[in-house]
């Protein structure tokens, strides 16, 4: 797939998605986006960058504790959810701008702390974006990247991998922890600290808020059924009466750039 086909799939997801995403349970918990605060070790003097930010989640969770915070994404829909978000939260200290994440439109060093959240499964080539992280983020700075990971069994990876693909389109490849982690030193990081939490919810809530092709609907609720029987996703299911559940594993990776 070509970067120009993969992002024509990205707009088309994330415009339908900016309301029923931004709005998810899952997706706005509170608890969540405070480890990403205390992660990221915000102070006043600080001034953030959050990468692929879709509705403005984490930029407006860190805004109060930082002197500006800044997010950029590709997808206008969205971006007009978090102008909204910020309005609603009376934030004066944020900003908005669309852009390409491959090629971030900033001076070296213009940041102190550059995060991403479910982000890296949709990039083509994640080690790329992570790079130019690196670039716009000042020497001692924090970097931080969040995301869902798929299971270390490469079959089961793979599994994951295509029920993902067949809920979201624009879904590229989730990674497993280890791959994660391995994006850092080869973009001039040390080793992440990690913590970890599950991103829960039913597959009704799921399918809700993506927009999987006519009939992928139920080979995803096939394919979560199976994995409660026989754990070919890799991660956790649950199966009660008609009511299907799942607990997708979630790291919050965080290191400083050496100075």
């Amino acid at each position: 797939m070509t970067d120009a086909n993969h992002q024509d799939l990205i707009l088309d997801q994330f415009t339908r998605q900016a309301t029923v995403f931004s709005t998810a349970p899952a997706v706005t918990d509170e608890e969540a986006l405070g480890m990403i605060v205390r992660a990221a070790r915000p102070s006043l003097a600080d001034r953030l960058l959050d990468v692929a930010c879709g509705p403005g989640l984490v930029v407006c969770a860190l805004a109060p504790y930082v002197r500006e915070a800044i997010g950029i994404d590709m997808t206008p829909a969205m971006l007009e959810r978090a102008r909204q978000l910020a309005e609603d939260k009376g934030l004066s200290n944020v900003g908005w701008r669309q852009g390409d994440v491959y090629s971030l439109p900033y001076d070296d060093a213009s940041f102190t702390i550059v995060t991403t959240r479910f982000s890296c499964h949709h990039f083509l080539d994640p080690a790329a974006v992570l790079r130019e992280m690196v670039r716009v983020c000042a020497s001692g700075g924090r970097v931080v990247v969040v995301d869902d990971y798929a299971s270390e069994d490469p079959a089961k990876a793979a599994a994951f991998n295509r029920l993902e693909k067949l809920r979201d389109p624009s879904h590229s490849r989730a990674l497993s922890l280890t791959e994660l982690k391995g994006l850092f030193g080869p973009a001039g990081l040390p080793d992440p600290d990690a913590t970890f939490y599950e991103l829960r919810g039913d597959v009704p809530g799921l399918l809700a808020r993506s927009f999987p092709n006519p009939g992928d609907d139920l080979k995803i609720i096939d394919m979560f059924r199976a994995s409660a029987a026989d754990d070919r996703l890799g991660v956790p299911v649950r199966v009660d009466g008609d009511d299907i559940y799942y607990a997708y594993p979630v790291a919050i990776l965080a290191a400083s750039r050496p100075a």
